[in-house]
């Protein structure tokens, strides 16, 4: 996909970047990156696994407050934020980053440096991401920058696993003024995600009579032979490679070693299914219901003495979103990073960011990465973050939210 940027976009960018305030801004990021380091060591050592993000939202939001924003609240929600004024003449701009993590509230947090890198699990994944937005706080005030319109900055709650971006959702349908929105996910600074991947995940629960493993063979139906009947069958269903659509059964459980010699009365499977197709995600979804209602009428007929039944819960839903490589926003931000150094800006096609709930929500969007190297070995307990450069990711966010608010001296682009 070509990095097409318009002589319109890089003519605001040159005029943004000529001012010394704007030089002044992205110098001090630079300057300051040990000091963002350490806020971000803080807070990676704040356990948040999703739904338990409370005191990290507590100490995030004393730290906005310390650089002076107003309207600091932790919203009903659960998010921290933060706002800092513009002068009214220009457009509400989301900057965030989500504060949970995947890692178990007893997980180890012990920070360790060694030859440039820094490792503990969360170190990236998104404790890097509300850095960065305290980075661009930061550097806004040192400089005396004053946007034309506000800038929300947000840490959000429940974007990982069973949260399904939550916390972002409700702060997007919650805010009617915002404009644009900009999420700081993830390593390097090379990449922009501009596109949402749908995604739906389900548990199908199996119902029979269940008995004794011999006394009732033969005589009841077994849900947990459904459950395996099901697995089989959306196992062989063929999803194109483009749009990139996948399906995966990630559990399945039933019955305990006390009840080896049982019939299960229940068996249970969890299914995760995605497309950068919302068209494709629902052929996906009826093909996955055919499946189901075929294994429990096959198993029911295979021994003809009772019914089996299935029941769902929908655990998480994500509308598959898109818009233009060529929207405003992604040209910013594709304009930004070049102008850092950046000869090969990646455009990626789809992602599972909290992106995806701003495009849901009709928000021009994007997600950035927080530092300058991609190994980062995120959702792992080797989870590592690269010092080096690290700032660029700051910059690039800093750059584009100036972009998207516009200053005195330079429109928004959006």
């Amino acid at each position: 996909m070509a990095n097409q940027v318009s002589e319109k976009i890089a003519a605001v960018l040159r005029k943004l970047t000529d001012e010394d305030k704007v030089q002044k801004a992205l110098k001090f990021i630079e300057e300051d990156q040990e000091n963002i380091i350490q806020k971000q060591i803080e807070l990676t050592l704040i356990p948040a696994p999703t739904g338990q993000e409370e005191k990290k939202a507590k100490r995030l939001l004393e730290m906005f407050a310390e650089e002076g924003l107003t309207d600091c609240h932790i919203d009903p929600y659960g998010n921290a934020v933060g706002i800092r004024r513009g002068t009214g003449n220009g457009k509400t701009v989301l900057v965030e980053g989500h504060m949970d993590t995947v890692f178990p509230i007893d997980t180890k947090l012990e920070i360790r440096r060694e030859n440039g890198w820094i490792y503990c699990p969360g170190i990236v994944d998104d404790t890097r991401g509300c850095a960065v937005v305290l980075s661009v706080i930061r550097a806004l005030n040192a400089a005396g920058i004053e946007t034309a319109g506000d800038i929300h900055f947000v840490g959000t709650v429940q974007e990982e696993g069973m949260g399904a971006l939550k916390g972002m959702q409700y702060y997007c349908n919650h805010h009617p003024e915002l404009d644009a929105s900009i999420s700081i996910d993830g390593p390097g600074y090379e990449a922009v995600t501009f596109q949402a991947t749908g995604i739906q995940s389900y548990e199908f629960n199996f119902h029979g009579i269940g008995g004794h493993a011999a006394g009732a063979f033969g005589k009841v139906a077994n849900p947990l032979a459904a459950a395996g009947r099901a697995i089989a069958k959306i196992s062989d269903l063929k999803v194109p490679e483009k749009p990139r659509t996948t399906y995966a059964v990630t559990a399945a459980f039933a019955g305990s070693y006390e009840s080896i010699h049982a019939i299960v009365d229940k068996a249970t499977i969890l299914l995760n299914f995605r497309s950068d197709s919302q068209e494709e995600l629902e052929k996906l979804r009826a093909e996955i219901f055919r499946c189901m209602d075929e294994a429990c009428r096959e198993e029911t007929e295979r021994w003809g003495k009772d019914t089996i039944t299935y029941d769902f819960r929908h655990v998480c839903d994500i509308n598959a979103g898109s818009q233009s490589s060529d929207a405003a926003i992604v040209q910013g931000a594709v304009a930004a990073a070049a102008y850092l150094g950046c000869q090969d800006v990646k455009l990626e096609e789809g992602g599972a960011t909290n992106c995806s709930r701003a495009l849901e929500a009709h928000l021009p969007a994007v997600c950035l990465g927080g530092g300058a190297d991609y190994d980062s070995k995120c959702h792992s307990l080797a989870e590592q973050f690269r010092e080096k450069d690290a700032f660029k990711g700051a910059q690039s966010a800093f750059l584009l939210a100036l972009l998207c608010a516009g200053t005195d001296v330079s429109e928004s682009i959006i």
